[in-house]
């Protein structure tokens, strides 16, 4: 469809133009202009955003039945989104990593923040794990996909549509091989010296996170000698990289007895496993019970799934990061490091540190703050969307 084609939605007088100018990529439904044509253009449609003076004001992808009624593709109205242009954005976003990292395991594409809104892209080498998460980029699936082999040369590329982000553009869950065909074994990952198993298929979410890369590092440097807590361990994360950088013993903790399992034979692999142990169960009730027998450890680290994951939830989050610190702290050894984190972008950082503090303080510790982390620069920040900001890493020395 040309760009002369397209259908248009127009924002209403009141609607704040003047921040969708300034680079804001989010149109919400409240302030379009909605009658019968607007409500019945097909989920996933390209259409021209007009100001309330219809003035074009850029090429946006429409969901009629997302509270995200618009999002922003380009702001040159003469543009085509098709093959060509999404060739383009995976061009863009491949040259970025491919400065930073010298071998293919990284988040390609990460939504806004690289010009692609709702698409989630990890690579595996030459297998990539596709979120596709908002109806646009569903609608577009196979040129997406013709797009990413193009670019990249990936041989497998893999649809994860688990997650609440399809749930709310109205999307289904089903997963599957978009291209090649799934790995029958989990993918060896090296990073910061440690390994770790990524399982593609049946693991949470894209199999591995990428985004703690340079927190694991930092983690690693503090982290020779000493007796190690790994808390919310999913397949490692902290801990292995702890154990590749000179730790004396890791005990990692998880919910999942699958990704444990994934954790000891990454051990394994590195030659640690004598260094390594493993116990699952419910954290909190973890936390509790290495306390009751006064177990301490060296460095600490606590990295729970999203307990804030939007507004409504932000306060009976910040009250379960307050706890998770509450009864981690009494595990740090004098002199130790406490490390905890939020992947909630709805608890920013002046809300997570304030719950943090008063945890550790509920938990009879006193701290400084030592370092604040952040996800690696390949996840981007789009500067006018918190969702893209969303992950935060507080090293206390207690």
């Amino acid at each position: 469809m040309t760009p002369s084609s397209l259908p248009f939605i127009r924002l209403k007088p009141k609607a704040n133009a003047r921040a969708i100018r300034f680079g804001a990529p989010w149109v919400y439904d409240n302030e379009v202009v909605t009658d019968r044509r607007t409500r019945n253009i097909d989920p996933g449609s390209i259409c021209i955003l007009e100001d309330a003076d219809r003035t074009p004001m850029g090429v946006v992808a429409v969901n009629p039945n997302s509270r995200i009624f618009a999002r922003v593709l380009d702001r040159d109205t003469n543009v085509s989104v098709g093959h060509a242009w999404l060739v383009g954005k995976v061009r863009a976003a491949l040259s970025l990593r491919e400065k930073l990292y010298d071998t293919p395991f990284y988040r390609l594409v990460h939504a806004e923040g690289d010009g692609l809104p709702g698409v989630v892209i990890d690579r595996f080498g030459d297998t990539a794990v596709m979120q596709p998460n908002a109806a646009w980029a569903e609608r577009l699936l196979p040129d997406l996909v013709a797009a990413l082999q193009e670019v990249t040369g990936v041989t497998h590329v893999l649809k994860n549509a688990a997650g609440r982000a399809r749930g709310l553009e109205g999307l289904d869950d089903e997963s599957g091989v978009l291209a090649g065909q799934a790995p029958d074994s989990p993918v060896e990952v090296r990073m910061n010296g440690a390994t770790y198993l990524a399982d593609l298929v049946d693991g949470q979410k894209t199999g591995l996170f990428y985004d703690q890369r340079p927190n694991h590092a930092f983690a690693g440097r503090a982290a020779k000698g000493a007796r190690v807590l790994d808390v919310f361990s999913h397949v490692g994360g902290f801990g292995l990289a702890a154990l590749a950088q000179g730790a004396d013993h890791t005990l990692a903790v998880d919910g999942s007895a699958a990704a444990l399992t994934l954790a000891s034979e990454g051990a394994a692999r590195m030659g640690q496993a004598e260094r390594f142990a493993s116990q699952q169960g419910d954290a909190f009730d973890v936390l509790g019970q290495l306390a009751a027998t006064a177990q301490q450890f060296d460095l600490v680290v606590c990295d729970p799934p999203a307990f804030a994951p939007n507004k409504q939830a932000l306060e009976a989050g910040l009250r379960a990061y307050e706890r998770v610190a509450r009864l981690a702290a009494p595990l740090v050894a004098p002199g130790g490091i406490l490390a905890l984190c939020s992947c909630s972008h709805a608890a920013d950082l002046t809300k997570f540190r304030s719950a943090c503090v008063r945890g550790i303080g509920r938990g009879g510790r006193r701290a400084a703050l030592i370092h604040t982390g952040f996800a690696g620069p390949d996840h981007p920040q789009h500067p006018q969307l918190a969702e893209t900001a969303y992950l935060k890493a507080l090293f206390f020395r207690l």
